[in-house]
């Protein structure tokens, strides 16, 4: 069962984590508009290998600090200060993000696929993300760090990722010849770390 829960929430984490507009899936609806969906296929897979790679180093350190308490502790309470100032900042002070987004885009069709692995490498965003997921699911009881549930989690944060990058590049279109997002994800990301927020209350709440 460890397998399944492992897979799954490895899965939802990365698709909820693309969800904010930003290097990686702006670059991959950029490559769709100006040298087509296959070479914006190609880079997609390029930044999922690369992100499977940073989640299992962040799985690594993660089992390390679930086996020191004391850590995980102040890791929680300073995760959850984090979380409520995004929350804050999404929903009130950040700008609209139905916007139009820079067309400007190297148009050499080459290395694709290395390029979204170099990308993806740039985007160190994942190891933090991906720590505080596992320690905190792991709290729950809902998260195992044995070797093959780990790469179960490995392998779903691959296809969460690839899957989000598939959305984005069909959720975008063209206005008068230049991108335009479609809604404001902003309070869709408030939402997301308010949630978040919440889970990590209740987890300290419960340990005190």
């Amino acid at each position: 069962m460890s397998l399944v829960f492992n897979f799954i929430i490895g899965f939802l984490a990365a698709f909820v984590g693309v969800i904010p507009p930003g290097l990686l899936n702006m670059s991959a609806v950029k490559i769709s508009m100006k040298n087509g969906r296959k070479q914006a296929l190609l880079f997609s897979v390029g930044v999922c290998i690369t992100v499977m790679i940073q989640t299992f180093v962040a799985f690594v350190f993660s089992r390390y600090l679930d086996k020191n308490p004391e850590i995980v502790d102040f890791l929680q309470k300073t995760a959850l200060g984090i979380f409520i100032c995004l929350t804050v900042f999404f929903f009130f002070i950040a700008k609209d993000t139905r916007r139009e987004i820079p067309e400007k885009m190297n148009k050499s069709k080459t290395n694709r696929f290395f390029t979204g692995m170099l990308i993806g490498v740039l985007n160190m965003l994942p190891l933090p993300y991906w720590v505080y997921i596992s320690i905190s699911f792991a709290a729950f009881g809902w998260f195992s760090f044995d070797q093959l549930s780990l790469w179960m989690a490995v392998i779903g944060s691959g296809l969460g990722t690839f899957a989000m990058l598939m959305i984005y590049i069909q959720f975008f279109k063209k206005k008068d010849d230049k991108l335009v997002f479609r809604v404001n994800m902003n309070y869709i990301i408030g939402c997301i770390t308010a949630m978040i927020s919440i889970i990590t209350l209740v987890k300290i709440l419960n340990d005190l």
